[in-house]
């Protein structure tokens, strides 16, 4: 066998191998979601991947490690899978990409991103919960430079960007809330149309003088 056979080899299993912990996070975080810690065990997950036990403890040594990957990991995991995903070319483009990617791996695992979310504010683990900010602002930093970058590149007015941050990211990270994959639209699709909502507005193409905002009343101080 080749030198280049080999490291092909062993990309494509490095590839199986993240397949198929995102495939176990994603079940049992469907199972944590659903029935809780202490109500799913091992076998449960095991037999929701379709798999063994013994392959399954090859991956995590014990259902901790898995909560915690969940809890924890799946940030990580959200990041890497966004982050592979953003192609080269205009910086508009790479934010499209990221809307789109992270929507489709809310799609993927589902799950996963519910649970997740849940320990987010639940998780009472102190050193669990950093790690989660810690991460959760290098996804949000991630996309912040991809907006800087649209700005120098004159593709968007100067604004606020961690403002227009938190307005991309709030469109998506509630979708678990309201979002019916019995409908037609993916999640891929809606956040595509986000992302022509928020980057070319809602207003139409005539240009529609509208009236001045009154400015806010001061409150009538009571004399004393």
């Amino acid at each position: 066998m080749t030198e280049l056979s080999t490291m092909k080899d062993g990309v494509a299993n490095q590839a199986e191998a993240s397949d198929r912990v995102l495939q176990i996070l994603a079940e049992a975080g469907r199972l944590f979601a659903s029935k809780g810690f202490e109500g799913t065990s091992m076998r449960d997950i095991a037999l929701a991947c379709g798999i063994s036990k013994s392959l399954l403890y090859h991956h995590f040594s014990n259902k901790d490690e898995i909560y915690a990957r969940v809890a924890v990991g799946s940030t990580l995991e959200l990041y890497l899978f966004v982050r592979d995903r953003i192609p080269d070319g205009p910086p508009s483009q790479k934010i499209r990409a990221f809307m789109v990617a992270t929507a489709e791996y809310f799609r993927r695992y589902r799950w996963a991103w519910i649970a997740s979310t849940t320990a987010f504010w639940n998780d009472p683990d102190r050193q669990r919960h950093k790690e989660r900010l810690t991460r959760r602002d290098r996804f949000e930093n991630f996309l912040r430079g991809l907006i800087q970058e649209a700005i120098d590149a004159g593709e968007i007015r100067k604004v606020d960007v961690p403002m227009t941050g938190r307005l991309i990211l709030s469109s998506l990270n509630w979708m678990h809330r309201w979002y019916n994959p019995n409908k037609s639209a993916t999640p891929e699709q809606i956040a595509d149309t986000f992302f022509d909502m928020i980057f070319n507005g809602l207003r139409s193409g005539e240009l529609v003088e509208l009236p001045a905002a009154e400015p806010p009343k001061a409150g009538r101080r009571k004399s004393r």
